[in-house]
């Protein structure tokens, strides 16, 4: 199979309206399929390991696969999976309890050694010796743990000591192996409960809306990565076709930037949407308005929580329409002053540097309570003759209500549900090699309280 550079945007129209019809329609994800287990449609999720809870082991084995843009592009890629599973991209998010003793299993099947790094945790050893980068007097780096190409291993060990978002990433060659797609997220669960992203449960009863620490009903993982497919083309030439490796890194320039290993439709599709074997992990984030009236049948006072991570060589900014991100913590550490005093804050456009994380929460208040019958916008409609009608329009200005809409018009909502973009805020990014609203760009869905009914 060889890499096809195909650059026709005409052929998003039928690949949207496919995603869209699916996406609405509820589309049953690849992980209905009897060897998958049971993922949420839209959300993290969470490769947990094998073994005990605060013992587990994971394998993560180094394959070569396919990917898709937004732009009818086909990219060749390297990445982690799951010990025998399928190649995907980008690796399995590893999901651990903190104070647990983690075991990676690393097996290499590329012609080249690679290796795994854990930026942020202490100690890593690799077959009992340490395993990060080590460094002589003179700076010069000393050791570093290999698996040999093809068939080498490599078991990595470690104590997950404190809670937070990471990334895990190739530490051999880097600058190559990393844009190929060696990397994943790792997630470190706090030991205070599971509302919680960071340990300090006391200041969470005490700080404005407990927005200190506690995690709400939904967790969501921005993981934003880069590709430059003359890169990929070189890669395939090499490894698949026997060629000398021939790219010169001065030359490298990312033309893909990707939420969740997805470019904007695709990052809408459910997990495991059988139409992109290869890219798992859906970026909707799917809500229902916060509650804080505990007499009210949809009470709902937590927050929702994003996990923002970037893989790519260079600062990006994420931008969420009509919401801030509550920032509580940075590169795994919750924002707190000397004397413990709660530093997060708010921000609408939240920019990662390279190799950086950040927690964040969010919500949406439905602060007006407009209502058709009891509190109408106060405005008039002007009609459909003035209007331009969006495919996600229920008709209806209301949350949770639909409407009349025009002759030859069409909907995607499903019952009055509300639809904001958010999108690398670098305009120049949110494309596909330049076709542009293709790139790192998704929806926060807002369903009316309670959510909605079950489709017929």
């Amino acid at each position: 199979m060889h890499t096809y550079l195909i650059r026709k945007p005409y052929f998003l129209v039928p690949m949207v309206s496919v995603l869209l019809v699916a996406l609405v329609s509820g589309f049953v994800p690849r992980a209905a399929d009897a060897q998958m287990p049971a993922v949420p449609m839209d959300g993290m999720v969470c490769t947990p390991g094998t073994g005990p809870m605060m013992s587990p082991t994971f394998a993560l084995t180094t394959k070569t696969g396919y990917i898709q843009t937004a732009d009818a592009n086909v990219l060749y890629m390297w990445g982690f999976s799951e010990g025998a599973n399928p190649y995907q991209y980008p690796g399995p998010v590893l999901c651990v309890d903190e104070g647990a003793m983690v075991t990676v299993i690393l097996n290499n099947t590329l012609p080249t050694p690679v290796s795994i790094i854990f930026p942020g945790q202490e100690d890593v050893m690799a077959e009992g010796a340490k395993a990060q980068p080590q460094f002589d007097g003179l700076g010069n780096l000393t050791s570093l743990a290999n698996a040999a190409p093809p068939g080498g291993s490599v078991t990595y060990t470690f104590t997950a000591s404190h809670p937070g978002t990471f990334i895990y990433e190739s530490g051999t060659n880097s600058a190559i192996q990393v844009p190929m797609g060696l990397f994943g997220a790792l997630v470190v669960r706090p030991t205070a409960g599971q509302y919680f992203v960071y340990d300090d449960a006391a200041s969470a009863q005490t700080s404005e809306f407990n927005h200190g620490t506690p995690m709400a009903s939904g967790e969501y993982l921005v993981l934003q990565s880069e590709i430059d497919p003359y890169l990929s083309m070189a890669a395939e030439k090499w490894v698949e076709q026997g060629q000398p490796f021939n790219f010169d890194l001065k030359n490298y320039h990312p033309r893909y930037w990707l939420l969740n290993g997805r470019g904007f439709p695709d990052t809408l599709a459910p997990n495991y949407a059988s139409w992109l074997p290869s890219q798992p992990y859906g970026a909707l984030a799917h809500i229902q308005p916060t509650n804080d009236n505990p007499a009210d049948p949809y009470y709902n006072p937590l927050y929702y929580l994003e996990r923002f991570a970037n893989v790519s060589s260079q600062p990006l900014p994420f931008h969420p329409h009509g919401r801030n991100a509550l920032v509580i913590g940075r590169d795994a550490q919750p924002l707190r002053g000397a004397a413990g005093e709660d530093l997060s804050g708010e921000t609408f456009s939240l920019v990662a540097a390279s190799g950086q994380t950040y927690d964040a929460l969010f919500h949406y208040h439905n602060a007006e309570s407009y209502d058709p019958n009891t509190n109408p916008i106060p405005v008039t409609d002007p009609g459909w003759q003035n209007l331009t009608y969006g495919m996600y329009y229920s008709g209806s200005p209301y949350l949770g209500e639909t409407g009349a809409i025009p002759p030859g018009q069409s909907t995607m909502s499903e019952c009055g549900e509300y639809y904001i973009i958010a999108h690398n805020h670098a305009l120049h990014q949110l494309t596909s090699w330049g076709v542009v609203m293709t790139g790192p760009g998704t929806f926060l869905r807002i369903d009316p309280p309670g959510g909605c009914p079950p489709m017929p």
